[in-house]
Formats: C-alpha cells, sequence, structure tokens
C-alpha cells in the first residue's frame, strides 16, 4: 500500500465512545492517532459505512473530553480509518 499520509501516526491505545444512529453508541479502542485522524481497533461490520461520520468522545479523562465528529475513509480488516472533520 502506497503511503501518502501528511501526518505521522502516534501509536496510543485510549478508549473513545463513538456514537452514530445506526449502532447507538459503542467505546472502542484506538491503534494510533494523528493530526487528521484516528484508526480504531473493531469489527468493520459492526460499524457504519465508509463515508459516514460518527461522533468520536475519548474515555477516562478528568473532565469532559469534546465531542469531534469524524468520518470513516478505510476499513481494514482490523477495524477503521477515520478522518477529523468540521460540518
Amino acid at each position: 500500500m502506497d503511503n501518502r499520509r501528511r501526518h505521522t501516526r502516534h501509536p496510543l491505545e485510549v478508549d473513545v465512545k463513538i456514537t452514530h444512529p445506526d449502532i447507538g453508541e459503542k467505546i472502542v479502542k484506538t491503534k494510533n492517532i494523528s493530526d487528521s485522524g484516528l484508526f480504531l481497533i473493531v469489527e468493520p461490520t459492526e460499524m457504519p459505512a465508509i463515508g459516514d461520520v460518527v461522533q468520536g468522545q475519548i474515555q477516562g479523562m478528568l473532565d469532559d473530553a469534546p465531542v469531534v465528529k469524524m468520518k470513516i475513509v478505510r476499513v481494514e480488516e482490523e477495524g477503521l480509518g477515520l478522518q477529523f472533520i468540521d460540518i
């Protein structure tokens, strides 16, 4: 696979609450994160499709973390790649 990434991936495992009308709320783990998005370790068939927008919030912080919108841009066997978006 050609790696045309503009931002470096940083290995990071944290819990993220993902929200979407088709799945409700799910708590999943990240594999890595960059300035432009993150990769979730999840069964892809249990998540929305490429192009769908989900909301995500990091869990386990002392204060409530912000809720961010992300678009599903890549599906792999072990999970999903999401891109941070501004809507």
